[in-house]
């Protein structure tokens, strides 16, 4: 189990409305310190929180974090972009754009803050997938969370020799900037965080945190046609 209290949490993506839940509810936990990351970071009022320069799709920018904050005992992996153009027409540079960010510099967080984990006694790396690692759309997103999915499976082994905790978590469309022009039922990030740090305290792997997580992956099991019943339309 992974406790809060008295934790140095540092977050990537902390200026989105995830972001800010991730930092804001940590403290709420008892995180003595949270590193608050962002491209460009954002003030906070709380003395507690330390903004931090990050930008995921650079190596440099990684290591240079890592360094700054090495007495980090847990890392949430937050940073994330979409990009809704399909993948046929989609410019590859838009789709490498989402795999840079979402696939390769969650990568890079983790492999750049394992060695400060393990450091550190072990501590926690969460990586935030989606419900969409299990049920494709248009565009490079959700197949972007399929292969973070994996590369979390993978670490949690990598990692197991050291003590690390490794959770993925994963969830439906949530009340953020990143949705904000989609008109479809969304969470509250409020809910969504607090699922997703209950399940870190209290030792889980893998967090399904709304109904939306959990039925998608309930019916991995079944025919495709139950996942995608447009594949059974009348044309």
């Amino acid at each position: 189990m992974t406790e809060l209290r008295n934790a140095v949490v540092l977050v990537t993506g902390a200026n989105g409305g995830l972001g800010i839940e991730f930092v804001n509810q940590a403290l709420e936990r008892g995180a003595r310190r949270v590193y608050a990351t962002a491209r460009s970071p954002r003030e906070w009022q709380d003395e507690r929180v330390v903004p931090l320069a990050l930008d995921v799709t650079d190596e440099a920018s990684v290591a240079a974090a890592a360094a700054a904050a090495a007495d980090t005992t847990v890392v949430v992996n937050n940073a994330g972009i979409s990009a809704r153009s399909p993948l046929l027409t989609a410019p590859l540079a838009e789709v490498r754009a989402v795999y840079e960010t979402n696939v390769f510099g969650a990568l890079a967080v983790a492999q750049a803050f394992a060695p400060v984990l393990a450091a550190n006694g072990g501590g926690a790396l969460v990586d935030i997938h989606s419900a969409l690692s299990w049920l494709a759309k248009s565009g490079a997103y959700s197949s972007s969370k399929a292969a973070l999915w994996q590369i979390t499976n993978s670490l949690r082994l990598d990692l197991a020799g050291q003590n690390t905790h490794v959770l993925g978590a994963h969830l439906g469309y949530t009340d953020t900037p990143m949705t904000q022009a989609l008109s479809v039922e969304k969470e509250d990030p409020r809910d969504i965080v607090a699922a997703i740090y209950d399940g870190l305290e209290a030792g889980a792997l893998e967090v399904l945190a709304d109904q939306t997580s959990r039925d998608i992956k309930a019916n991995l099991s079944g025919p495709l046609e139950v996942l995608y019943p447009e594949l059974t339309a009348t044309v």
